[in-house]
């Protein structure tokens, strides 16, 4: 087998059921890219105590992420699945890169301003310093690439900002290290360390809602379960909830242009349009006036066929913990054996013994 090269990164908390909008904007993308590059795939364990420190079952949350990983279609022994506690090394350079990162830039964080709210003194610090583990995990492995949605295009920017610094800082350790790469920072070409990490943004990504509001994003933490589609749920439990779905009376355009101002209207076509591989003109075209009564059954019975397989899988492989915690052993030692040897030329190239 040739050497292993990660190029793509990517994690997902371990807090509440992975749902539809997990599976259409993540995953079903992360399977497709293992055709593409070498991926590491992580279970974000360490991140998901920085808001709420005390969970009733962090384990089992673990598991059934990597569990709706592996059912979802990553392969565990081409790529890599791992839980991020188990490579110490992101701990490690996370610190190192809080003596990088500047305070100013961590107040910059629109999402650290929206998670601490109105009493920002008292939220953690691993609150404040969460872009910074986030860009360790990323380059702790010299990752190049990290598919992103929009809330987290600007730890991204700061993943790259930190990387910067670094290879600016260091610059003449670097080089005398022979560890360093060449890479271009806009026409410059620079020798560096750590690459300049590259969104991924294939295609534009379906914007799953809320089922119980059009204007909210589906979420894993909403308190009504009814406003969601989680992975685990059985068919008859989802044929439920979307003939629960909020809608409008009218009945659906025959155009795009027909869905504005129709938030559950145009969530519940793009999520057929998601499932189906098609454009919302397409399911307009061939749902275009009819009611909601006809278009629900139809999107119930599209979710289904689409879900059902990982469903299974996911209650499998959930059912058999030991198999899951294997897999997460192997990934953990192939991705601690890159770390390690980053952290080692880190070592050397800062200074420590």
């Amino acid at each position: 087998m040739s050497e292993f090269k990660p190029q793509i990164f990517s994690g997902v908390q371990p807090t509440g059921n992975l749902h539809l909008g997990n599976y259409l904007g993540a995953l079903r993308k992360f399977v497709a890219l293992q055709d593409q590059m070498d991926c590491i795939y992580c279970v974000v364990d360490m991140h998901s105590i920085t808001a709420q420190l005390v969970h009733d079952d962090l384990k089992g949350q673990t598991r059934s992420i990597t569990a709706a990983y592996l059912a979802s279609g990553i392969d565990p022994v081409k790529h890599i699945v791992f839980n991020q506690a188990a490579v110490p090394q992101h701990a490690e350079l996370a610190w190192i890169f809080n003596c990088v990162a500047r305070i100013g830039w961590m107040n910059r964080m629109t999402q650290f301003k929206d998670k601490a709210g109105k009493d920002r003194e008292n939220a953690s610090l691993g609150l404040l310093a969460y872009p910074s583990l986030m860009a360790a995990d990323i380059l702790v492995y010299r990752a190049t690439h990290v598919p992103v949605g929009d809330d987290q295009k600007q730890h991204l920017e700061l993943t790259r900002d930190i990387a910067m610094k670094f290879n600016l800082d260091f610059a003449k350790k670097i080089r005398e290290s022979g560890t360093g790469i060449d890479i271009t920072v806009g026409d410059e070409p620079v020798h560096a360390f750590f690459p300049m990490v590259e969104p991924l943004i294939e295609g534009p990504a379906p914007r799953v809602m809320s089922l119980k509001d059009g204007s909210k994003k589906m979420s894993k933490s909403d308190p009504s379960d009814l406003s969601r589609i989680n992975l685990t749920d059985d068919a008859d439990t989802v044929a439920r909830k979307i003939r629960k779905a909020k809608t409008d009376p009218d009945a659906l355009p025959s155009e795009v242009d027909g869905l504005k101002g129709r938030p559950e209207a145009d969530n519940l076509v793009g999520i057929f349009a998601a499932l189906s591989d098609r454009t919302k003109a397409d399911v307009l075209a061939e749902f275009g006036g009819q009611q909601f009564s006809q278009f629900k059954p139809a999107l119930a019975d599209l979710a289904v066929t689409v879900l059902s397989p990982i469903t299974a899988e996911m209650r499998k492989l959930l059912d058999d913990p030991a198999h899951i915690d294997a897999v997460l052993k192997d990934g953990g030692e192939r991705a601690g054996a890159i770390a390690e040897k980053t952290m080692k030329d880190v070592h050397n190239i800062v200074g420590l013994l």
